[in-house]
């Protein structure tokens, strides 16, 4: 088994992490916050939205089961990376769409994929690609929320 890290903003982080745990290769998903500025935040520090992180999903991934490449595919299925700071109803910086590389490879692998990507759509990718910083483990009722209360969507 190679684990790796993988780590992806596309809105609200409960779906992102219950979308990527139904993938076959993931050994774990957890929800927090990356690409701020702010030390140690809650969720009311970053729903105010003045720390400059996202809602990010953190992923441990054994790589010889699934790629890298393959699980930014299904990023960009989960989510409207043509949307600045919006995903569905969710509004902010807190929600955008990024990909937080933690090696040069999967810096490459997300450019490349974005830019085969864009030549699909009419409407440009807004996607941050940027490398990984630190990552703040969101508070424990925020982990598995979907799973916790029995349902399959954002409500």
């Amino acid at each position: 088994m190679r684990l790796q890290k993988a780590t992806f903003a596309a809105g609200c982080f409960w779906g992102v992490e219950h979308a990527f745990r139904q993938i076959d290769g993931v050994t774990d998903a957890t929800c927090g916050y990356t690409g701020g500025h702010y030390e140690a935040p809650t969720y009311q520090d970053v729903c105010a939205g003045q720390t400059g992180h996202a809602e990010a999903v953190e992923l441990t991934f054994d790589a010889d089961r699934i790629s890298y490449k393959e699980l930014v595919e299904a990023f960009w299925q989960m989510h409207d990376a043509t949307t600045l700071n919006r995903q569905g109803p969710d509004l902010g910086s807190q929600y955008r769409s990024a990909i937080y590389c933690h090696s040069p490879e999967q810096e490459a692998a997300a450019l490349e994929s974005r830019d085969d990507v864009q030549e699909q759509l009419l409407d440009s990718i807004v996607t941050e690609i940027a490398p990984a910083a630190k990552f703040w483990r969101a508070e424990d009722y925020h982990q598995e929320y979907f799973e916790k209360r029995g349902i399959a969507v954002c409500l």
